[in-house]
């Protein structure tokens, strides 16, 4: 799944040629996906203006001159691609957007599990609104985390994957930060100190922003805007490394579901 960096690398990608463009036409070649796409959404913005390009959360917002806004999510397998030239459509491509200088953004979705939505006021969209705050920005820091986990007993890894605590800390993500602050992710959230939050806050700013320089993570189903997959994957400490030793202490790597996901710890440096 693609997760706040994929996305991120994604909107960096598309923005540079799609901002200040008109749209021409919009296809609309299969709805059926998580949410159907609005039926009227294909002639709604035709000869609008493509103000900017943002994320918020995993959500990519494309705002228009008018205030209302396109959001794209990526799903479980979804992908953008920038389409220049005469590249015939692909088999899972079941949106696209083409602009006055006929550039074209795509959208693929093998398990169809994204959406394409619009929204007069995305900030307020039911999808939104209740979302906790950005990772990257100054709204976020240990002391928010300390608030949020007063008497909570769910496990830490839980805790911080959950978007209205704050949004973007995807499974592989939550793994290598609680590695990384020396936590055992099976650790009730309540039970963590604020000192702990600190480092666990720092640690969250820090592997999304270099999971972000790198490109995002390899995953089978996501490719960005360019085509090409992105590379952090490659320096990953615990994830995906079931019995191989430890990166600090060479204590091998456990693997255990923890609230139906996946989870990749070292028993020995993270307590």
């Amino acid at each position: 799944m693609p997760e706040l960096p994929e996305v991120e690398t994604t909107v960096n990608g598309i923005k540079p040629w799609l901002e200040n463009k008109r749209i021409k036409k919009i296809n609309i070649y299969n709805s059926s996906l998580r949410w159907k796409i609005p039926d009227d959404l294909a002639k709604k913005y035709l000869a609008e203006k493509i103000k900017s390009i943002t994320r918020r959360a995993k959500y990519i917002i494309i705002q228009l001159e008018s205030q209302a806004s396109i959001l794209i999510h990526l799903g479980m397998s979804g992908s953008l691609t920038i389409v220049t030239g005469s590249r015939q459509r692909a088999k899972h491509d079941h949106f696209e957007m083409i602009l006055a200088d006929n550039t074209i953004l795509r959208y693929n979705d093998p398990r169809r599990f994204g959406c394409v939505l619009d929204s007069q006021d995305y900030l307020n969209h039911k999808l939104i609104k209740n979302l906790g705050p950005e990772p990257l920005s100054d709204d976020f820091n240990g002391g928010v985390l300390k608030e949020k986990a007063k008497n909570k007993t769910q496990p830490i890894k839980n805790f911080i994957m959950d978007a209205k605590i704050v949004v973007g800390v995807g499974n592989i993500y939550a793994s290598e930060v609680l590695f990384l602050a020396g936590i055992n992710p099976n650790k009730p959230a309540g039970k963590i100190s604020l000192n702990k939050y600190v480092i666990i806050a720092e640690q969250i700013k820090q592997v999304l922003s270099e999971a972000i320089k790198a490109g995002g993570t390899t995953l089978n189903d996501f490719v960005n805007a360019d085509g090409k997959p992105g590379y952090f994957s490659q320096q990953l400490n615990v994830y995906g490394r079931t019995k191989l030793p430890c990166v600090n202490c060479d204590n091998i790597i456990k693997q255990k579901k923890i609230g139906q996901r996946s989870t990749f710890y070292c028993t020995n440096c993270q307590r």
